[in-house]
């Protein structure tokens, strides 16, 4: 009797645990939140990598749908330089790899205005809607990891298509 007691309370726990491990991956995989794109987007940034030292990004790129890596995903990234201004220095555009991931090298932004410091990013690839967000660096890091997780297209409800950078910047462009 003792030993079925603890077989179920083992078997129990064991379930609790996997159920929890289910919602932290749940929650782990739920979409990057859209910020503004601001009025300082120019499209085409630059294909590189690095645009400055100082301060490194890297993370993944991953699916809302099961968290699994997306390959090829093209990421630009803008940011004020120095001198608390938008300039052509400090624009980027990045690819995933296989992996799923990506890494830019940049100095860290200045702030301007009331804006805190930020790093802007648009994510674009077939088969997921598009997405605008930011990256706020905390004062003093030298580095920071952000997941990008993007929703697929089929999962909008809207018909899909979407996704597209220059959709992504249409004035009114509709987002959740």
């Amino acid at each position: 009797m003792r030993k079925d007691r603890f077989s179920r309370c083992c078997l129990l726990a064991l379930m609790l645990l996997l159920a929890g491990q289910g919602i932290a991956d749940a929650r782990r995989c739920a979409p990057t939140p859209w910020d503004e794109i601001g009025p300082f987007y120019r499209p085409n940034a630059p294909v590189r990598n690095s645009i400055g030292k100082g301060y490194v990004l890297t993370g993944t790129v991953r699916s809302s749908a099961d968290c699994s890596p997306i390959p090829n995903a093209r990421i630009e990234f803008w940011h004020t330089g120095p001198a608390g201004t938008y300039d052509d220095a400090h624009r980027a555009t990045v690819v995933t790899g296989k992996d799923g991931r990506y890494r830019l090298q940049t100095s860290p932004p200045a702030s301007y205005g009331q804006r805190p410091p930020h790093i802007h990013i648009l994510v674009d690839v077939k088969g997921f809607e598009g997405l605008v967000t930011q990256h706020y660096p905390k004062r003093g890091a030298i580095s920071a990891t952000l997941d990008l997780v993007l929703v697929p297209e089929s999962e909008q409800g809207d018909g899909g298509g979407n996704g597209r950078a220059e959709d992504l910047v249409r004035p009114g462009k509709q987002h959740r």
